[in-house]
């Protein structure tokens, strides 16, 4: 019996300790549970403080960033801001195109108006058919071949050709830099002409530079040396020339200049005052001192034998423009002297019809009408091919000076504009004079029709000029999107 008792006593013990243990490792397993709890807590939270500091510095990235694109959003407005107040500086001073920056750059490219360039050589070799037709008579006459005047106009012609080509892909604001050292060559040029024995006389009149197998007429200079200087003038002077100090400067530039060229050879000295007109009256706001010099100029052609007279006797005009300006009024009483040109002319006109006579049948080009191959190469053309070919040479020239037009109006800058509008003022100019003189509507000046009329010099000339007009279409550029 106390051996079961001390066995049960004992069993029981051992079920104490045995429950002491299972309640210790329980305890145990509790703490570890919670200490892992808390480590994992503390971790979260470790994890939780990076994500925010991580969430921090990116946000103080942002504004970083957004105030440095800030900051670069005004450092370009003001850089534009710059290069716009730059650019209009540029274009008033001196009319150079500036490219502006910063701007997504669009393709472009530039226009070369090929349209014109076929008006040109259209009437180039038109201008050297109708020189062959009008002049084979007089070459054979002279003892010279058929062709004789059609191969020395088509030689320079082709040189000239090839120079306008050159000049058409230069860029048009190097001539603005040399258009002091072209006015000092004219003036030169001029001086020499007028007043020392290298001037040539030919017909009686002293036009000529150079010697009796290569020479120049220094006028044709003249006329791309004033548009090329009224051009550089109107765009560095901007509004300022408007003011009547500047005009008073431009008439020293450009009067004596001028006077030198009609002391001998009265149409360029017109032809010439006529640019420097129509380019001042394009420039400039004040528009009543050029309609009241039209008026005044349309009275002077009603009155002109009075005024003339009276020039004449006080030196201004020669003996020859007088008797021209009396020959015009009245050609009937000077048959056989001052009005046998204009009558022979008239007579051509008359004589070809609305279609002509046919190319090459011309009769008063047979030693009636003289040298037909000049400048009353316009009476052939009406009497060879009639009122039909008059007109359609017309439309011509009218389409060379819509090209001149188009051009002018997209023109890069200032400078374009006005250097395209002189050369646009010349050729206009030149046509309704010469047009007018064969007509009688004017009196007999000696103007040639450009391209058409012979005269090697005329029509070098007038390639440099188109040269230039080229020069400006081509620096038009064309966006694309």
């Amino acid at each position: 019996m106390a051996r079961k008792k001390v066995r049960k006593v004992g069993s029981r013990a051992q079920a104490q300790r045995q429950a002491v243990q299972r309640q210790a490792v329980q305890r145990q397993q509790v703490h570890r549970q919670q200490m892992q709890r808390q480590q994992m807590s503390g971790e979260q939270l470790e994890r939780q403080q990076v994500e925010r500091e991580r969430a921090k510095r990116q946000q103080e990235g942002q504004r970083r960033e957004q105030l440095l694109m800030q900051q670069r959003r005004e450092m370009q407005q003001r850089r534009e801001m710059q290069q716009r107040q730059e650019m209009l500086r540029q274009r008033q001073m001196y009319g150079a195109p500036v490219q502006e920056e910063g701007k997504r750059k669009k393709k472009a490219r530039r226009f070369y108006d090929y349209d014109l360039l076929v008006v040109i050589i259209f009437l180039t070799v038109f201008g050297l058919i109708m020189i062959y037709s009008s002049s084979a008579y007089n070459a054979q006459v002279s003892r010279q071949p058929s062709n004789y005047y059609m191969v020395r106009q088509g030689q320079i012609a082709v040189a000239g050709f090839i120079l306008m080509l050159i000049i058409s892909k230069i860029d048009y604001h190097f001539f603005a830099k040399i258009t002091v050292p072209a006015v000092v060559v004219s003036y030169i040029c001029e001086i020499l002409v007028t007043f020392t024995p290298l001037g040539i006389a030919v017909n009686g009149k002293k036009r000529w530079l150079g010697t009796r197998s290569l020479r120049f007429q220094p006028a044709e200079l003249v006329k791309i040396v004033v548009i090329l200087l009224l051009a550089v003038l109107i765009t560095r002077l901007g509004k300022q020339i408007n003011e009547w100090r500047v005009w008073g400067m431009i008439a020293v530039l450009i009067g004596p200049l001028a006077l030198l060229v009609t002391m001998n050879n009265l149409s360029s000295g017109i032809i010439i005052c006529g640019i420097a007109f129509v380019m001042m009256f394009i420039a400039c706001k004040r528009k009543w001192p050029f309609i009241a010099t039209v008026v005044l100029g349309i009275t002077v052609i009603v009155f002109a034998p009075p005024v003339a007279i009276a020039l004449e006797k006080a030196g201004i005009l020669h003996s020859y423009q007088l008797s021209r300006i009396l020959v015009w009024k009245n050609p009937e009483a000077y048959p056989k002297s001052g009005g046998y040109q204009v009558l022979q002319g008239l007579y051509a006109i008359g004589s070809g019809g609305l279609l002509g006579k046919g190319l090459g049948q011309s009769i008063q080009k047979l030693s009636f009408l003289p040298e037909p191959q000049n400048d009353m190469i316009f009476a052939v053309i009406c009497e060879e091919l009639g009122l039909f070919g008059a007109v359609a040479v017309i439309f011509m020239f009218l389409f060379m000076l819509y090209r001149f037009l188009v051009i002018a109006g997209n023109a890069p800058d200032l400078f374009g504009a006005m250097l395209v509008t002189g050369v646009l003022a010349h050729i206009a100019i030149q046509v309704v004079l010469n047009i007018a003189v064969v007509t009688n509507v004017i009196p007999n000046t000696g103007i040639t029709l450009p391209f058409i009329s012979y005269g090697g010099t005329s029509v070098l000339f007038l390639m440099i000029e188109m040269g230039m007009v080229l020069s400006v279409s081509n620096q038009i550029r064309l966006e694309q999107q």
